[in-house]
């Protein structure tokens, strides 16, 4: 079997775009954890080391950022939403036999971590109205 190098090049460029979208993705859900723990940092955190003992002044520096929580679940759910996009509705492309984008794998990193982050953002987003249940 004869392949030309049109066909050879348009296999390698598409396995480099489906490496390039678990990549993206991959990091998508990384900025989204990131965000998660910036509305985190207000209130669950210091009540997470109240609740484990540890206590300082400085602890009281992190409800500084309560003002920037909304900015933070913003980013969050905008890099959720572009994650998830890519993870489970971007578009397809054919993988070479053998290749990162071939194995089932390849994008479980990137699921964990987008599952992860929505964890964290709706308990940032919901410890304001359980709070009372805990205090």
């Amino acid at each position: 079997m004869h392949e030309t190098f049109a066909d050879s090049a348009s296999r390698v460029g598409n396995t480099g775009a489906s490496g390039s979208s678990a990549r993206t993705a991959g990091l998508a859900s990384l900025a989204g954890i990131l965000a998660a723990l910036g509305a985190l940092s207000c209130c669950v955190v210091p009540f997470a080391l109240f609740t484990l003992g540890i206590s300082g002044a400085w602890i009281s520096n992190l409800t500084a950022l309560e003002p920037y929580q909304p900015i933070f679940a913003v980013i969050a759910l905008g890099f959720l939403g572009y994650g998830f996009y890519l993870v489970y509705r971007g578009p397809k492309v054919a993988c070479a036999e053998g290749s990162y984008c071939a194995r089932p794998g390849s994008g479980r990193v990137a699921k964990i971590g987008l599952w992860t982050a929505t964890v964290l953002i709706i308990i940032a987003l919901g410890f304001p109205k359980l709070a009372i249940f805990f205090l």
